[in-house]
């Protein structure tokens, strides 16, 4: 089968690096510099926020720092290091990506976190030498809310629209995905990101683990 024309666009955290609940480390790491406990209801607002968001979030609700531009600070010397040191792949989530790339699919990851977590994680996991591109929202300026991010990693790839995949974790991301024409497969990661029932409402088709989808059947769904 000729896959040259299929385009995969990945999320990063949660779906290729089992990365999240680092963010949810330093989200309380934050919080409790500023003295503050997070109510369930914030830290669901801060799982579709961008980094500059989240440390706008945080100085302005929470008094934290000098600026917005301050908290972001303080998330990079909390997640450089993770991702430079201690990211790890999702079970069978590289296997799969060199899997599509030798069939020709066409790969790319479009991410809410910033360029130097994307670029590091990726290296450090083994993904960077089969993807088109890297994309952040940061190189959009807009939040994956709207499909901007997915846009750009389409172009970069250049792939049809139909047959363009969106593989993300997150149920609002699948939303603007499966809003913007996308094709979507959702996975799993915690119940933060998405339930199963909410991921397996709103996805095409739904998976738990890349350990449980073999690249044949992926591209028969093409």
């Amino acid at each position: 089968m000729d896959a040259s024309h299929i385009g995969v666009i990945f999320d990063c955290d949660g779906t290729l690096l089992d990365s999240m609940m680092v963010w949810r480390e330093a989200e309380s790491a934050l919080a409790k510099r500023a003295g503050v406990t997070l109510t369930p209801a914030e830290t669901d607002a801060l799982t579709s926020m961008t980094i500059p968001e989240c440390g706008t979030f945080f100085h302005e609700r929470h008094g934290l720092g000098a600026s917005g531009a301050e908290v972001v600070d303080m998330m990079d010397d909390l997640m450089l290091e993770f991702y430079r040191e201690r990211a790890l792949a999702r079970p069978g989530a590289l296997a799969f990506v060199q899997a599509l790339a030798a069939r020709g699919v066409h790969l790319s990851v479009a991410s809410s976190s910033p360029q130097a977590y994307l670029q590091a994680g990726l290296a450090r996991c083994g993904f960077t030498p089969y993807l088109d591109a890297i994309v952040s929202v940061d190189d959009v300026g807009k939040p994956k809310r709207v499909p901007a991010v997915y846009d750009r990693a389409r172009d970069l790839m250049g792939t049809p629209l139909a047959t363009t995949w969106g593989v993300e974790d997150a149920v609002y991301a699948v939303r603007t995905l499966t809003g913007a024409d996308y094709r979507t497969l959702a996975i799993y990661d915690c119940d933060l990101s998405g339930t199963v029932e909410d991921l397996r409402a709103a996805a095409e088709r739904f998976i738990t683990s890349f350990e449980d989808l073999d690249v044949d059947t992926f591209l028969g769904w093409n």
